[in-house]
């Protein structure tokens, strides 16, 4: 009998969290759940595979959102040691997505592991994980596939099946390594040769170069720390982006800021008292300084809403584009709001615990109404998702009108040194998914140019001052996942949960 499987379990989920960025060693993560579904399947009883199932996600998702402590040391409502229990907290919550899946591949075993149990493992993986998604608000970070990066062949395989999907048949490649333990080579060999042969596809898939002459987008990071906004800095915030933003040229450029680096109110007709000294108008002036006549600037910042009695009732986190005379010609929400990081959830509940949002204010955002693009001159309808809404799968383009690219303003200051490369992970997903590429503007990094097929045109490493500049990348047709959604996804699970079922009554 095996000794101590749940602590077997949890340091394999622990050790498989090291497949993602920034170590990306994908070959541990696919060893580490072949061996984990191993002592799944040995387990003498549903509650015992469950047991099992729930300490590999611990184990997985405390090393995996490692970065989550590193929040609580920007603000001043909750001590700072209290970061390590949240990431243990979320872990704890999260590990009932694998712990479902497990419950369920367990169902499926034999005496031995064979492809019945291969196929439900790779189908309760797509369920679990798309739950994990959309439920309670839904934390769709870091899906299995996305170790699929470093081998961007396989990775590209999303545009057809879509993330949720990849991971499932992720999964299902690495439970059928424990085929091979009784040498029972088909269904290995059929995974492995699909996967060499769709990273040996690279090469045929990647994006086209940009069009001569065409627009550029120029990204912008002053890499200045959560530590150093404070209400007095937004005139040196402000400086640090401007010096950064280039000189006018011949060609129309797109100049990109991130979120939460500009201070100053951006909108015209609020109360006199809210702008301290510095009305919109004059801010955006001083932006549109750097701009040549066709140029523009697009950056995150607050919009407010007022009471009829001029007190502030709630604000937006927004992105603002600004042209050349100082108007401003669109705004976005932000729909996806961040649990506990701009609203509090339950704060009957919450408050009276001591417990704050980790956003310092005294009032919790208000969410937009979803995907939309912004309309702007010599660019076209240029998609907009901020920060957070970048990780969920399918979510993320506006139904009514397909954008030429996705502008991904984030504020990564908070995510430690883990945290950056795995939100840029999933924004090359998007990309691939969508065949859209992503330009993502980040205080501190990873600021990056992210062509349609996931390659990165260009970084600014992570803490590091600087700017990049290149012609605006073309998007790709439409993926079939651009055209389906999740919708392939179930249509993928129902495929494997049907294979599973059907070799299951073979084998009796």
């Amino acid at each position: 009998m095996l000794r101590y499987p749940a602590l077997l379990s949890l340091a394999l989920g622990a050790i498989a969290a090291t497949g993602f960025a920034p170590l990306q060693l994908w070959p541990l993560t696919l060893l580490c759940l072949a061996a984990w579904a191993w002592i799944v399947h040995h387990a003498p009883s549903l509650k015992s595979a469950l047991w099992r199932g729930y300490a590999f996600g611990v184990g997985h998702f405390t090393v995996n959102n490692n970065w989550f402590q590193h929040a609580f040391d920007f603000q001043d409502a909750m001590p700072p040691v209290l970061g390590y229990f949240a990431a243990v907290a979320l872990a704890v919550y999260l590990a009932v997505y694998p712990a479902m899946a497990a419950g369920i591949a367990w169902r499926f075993r034999g005496k031995k592991a064979d492809t019945p149990y291969v196929l439900a493992f790779g189908a309760a993986w797509i369920a679990t994980e798309y739950l994990r998604g959309v439920l309670f608000t839904g934390y769709a970070w870091d899906p299995v596939s996305v170790v699929w990066l470093p081998v961007i062949g396989v990775a590209r395989l999303s545009a057809w099946v879509g993330t949720y999907a990849l991971s499932g048949l992720t999964v299902a490649l690495a439970v059928s390594l424990l085929l091979l333990l009784r040498r029972r080579w088909t269904m290995p060999a059929i995974g492995l040769g699909v996967t060499a042969l769709a990273a040996l596809s690279a090469p045929l898939t990647r994006a086209p170069d940009a069009v001569p002459g065409g627009p550029l987008v120029r990204v912008v990071q002053p890499n200045i720390g959560q530590h150093e906004r404070g209400p007095d800095d937004g005139e040196r915030v402000l400086r640090a982006l401007l010096e950064r933003s280039g000189e006018p040229g011949p060609r129309q450029r797109l100049v990109v800021w991130p979120e939460g680096v500009v201070r100053d109110l951006l909108e015209d007709g609020y109360p006199g008292w809210v702008y301290a000294g510095r009305p919109a108008p004059w801010t955006r002036r001083r932006i549109a300084s750097v701009l040549g006549p066709r140029d523009l600037v697009v950056t995150g910042g607050t919009a407010l809403e007022f009471t009829p009695d001029e007190r502030i009732a709630s604000a937006t986190n927004s992105v603002f584009a600004i042209d050349a005379r100082g108007r401003l010609i669109g705004r976005y929400d932000k729909a996806h709001l961040v649990p506990y990081g701009e609203y509090l959830p339950m704060p009957w509940l919450l408050e009276p615990l001591g417990l704050r949002r980790l956003v310092p204010g005294d009032f919790d955002f208000s969410p937009g109404p979803g995907p939309h693009n912004l309309a702007l001159p010599g660019l076209g309808p240029v998609g907009m998702q901020l920060c957070y809404e970048i990780i969920f799968s399918g979510e993320v383009v506006d139904d009514r009108q397909r954008p030429s690219f996705i502008f991904n303003p984030s504020n990564d200051a908070w995510f430690g040194k883990w945290g950056p490369p795995q939100h840029l992970a999933q924004a090359r997903m998007r990309a691939i998914e969508e065949g859209l590429p992503i330009i993502r503007a980040t205080p501190t990094g990873i600021s990056a140019i992210i062509a349609a097929d996931g390659r990165l045109l260009a970084t600014i490493p992570h803490e590091t001052a600087g700017a990049i500049e290149l012609p605006v990348p073309p998007p790709l047709p439409p993926t079939l996942f651009a055209r389906l959604g999740n919708l392939l996804a179930l249509i993928v699970e129902l495929a494997l949960l049907l294979g599973a079922v059907a070799f299951r009554a073979r084998r009796r």
